[in-house]
């Protein structure tokens, strides 16, 4: 048998068919300008109108199931998906996890991706913030501060400080894939161990960005948000620096 790239030719084949067919059917949805909860056709529509076998299809379904094409709701039907990017935030994670049993190249990667979106995208939402967003923020950091004091974790109010920074910006899609690079960080931090910063500077780091913000600075902001993702990038650089030795 004949092999292409290590793989295969056989089932190099069978794998871009079934690429295709996936194609096919997001295609198909949006030939159809069918929207997030609509309807789609029956299995038996589907098979008829594609030129495929029912098994065939199922596969194909369950593929754009698992990337959050197609809802399948048992006994009521198949429907298109509503938006979301948990398969997203899966991949990235396990990607990440998986590049730390090595060199922590792709881990190291992600988190530039999200310090680059926030960074990159503070001072526009410092535009469009008003002194009750100000407000909220501040509440945030002092929950921080009054935890850290007792020597008690805040990630959850953490995240959420970080979600309510580009909340005035308005951007669903944002938003979500904010959360996705969240999910990626946390899990990251977690397989590396928790840092050993103490919890009263972390909370002052989050207090030099929410400083930078109500003083208008978005250069300060941006480079105090940098200063708070060094901590996990230098932490990465040294677990892939012990591993060599």
């Amino acid at each position: 048998m004949s092999v292409r790239n290590g793989t295969p030719r056989a089932r190099f084949s069978a794998q871009n068919r079934m690429r295709a067919l996936q194609s096919d059917i997001m295609n198909l949805i949006l030939d159809r300008r069918l929207c997030p909860g609509d309807p789609m056709p029956t299995e038996a529509e589907l098979s008829e109108e594609l030129g495929i076998g029912r098994n065939t299809l199922r596969e194909a379904l369950k593929v754009l199931q698992a990337l959050g094409v197609v809802e399948i709701r048992h006994g009521f039907g198949m429907f298109v998906a509503p938006s979301n990017f948990d398969a997203l935030a899966d991949g990235l994670t396990f990607r990440g996890r998986l590049s730390l049993q090595g060199t922590g190249h792709e881990a190291m990667e992600l988190v530039d991706i999200r310090q680059a979106l926030e960074t990159g995208l503070i001072g526009a939402a410092m535009a469009e913030m008003t002194t009750a967003d100000h407000d909220a923020l501040d509440e945030l950091v002092t929950g921080m501060e009054v935890r850290a004091a007792a020597g008690k974790n805040f990630s959850d109010i953490d995240a959420t400080f970080h979600s309510r920074l580009y909340s005035p910006l308005d951007n669903q899609v944002l938003a979500q894939l904010m959360d996705v690079f969240w999910q990626v960080y946390s899990e990251i931090q977690q397989a590396i161990g928790h840092s050993d910063t103490p919890l009263v500077d972390i909370a002052s780091k989050h207090r030099a960005i929410l400083d930078a913000i109500r003083t208008g600075d978005a250069i300060e902001a941006a480079h105090s948000l940098d200063v708070h993702f060094g901590g996990l990038r230098e932490r990465i650089g040294n677990l892939h620096a012990e591993s060599s030795n």
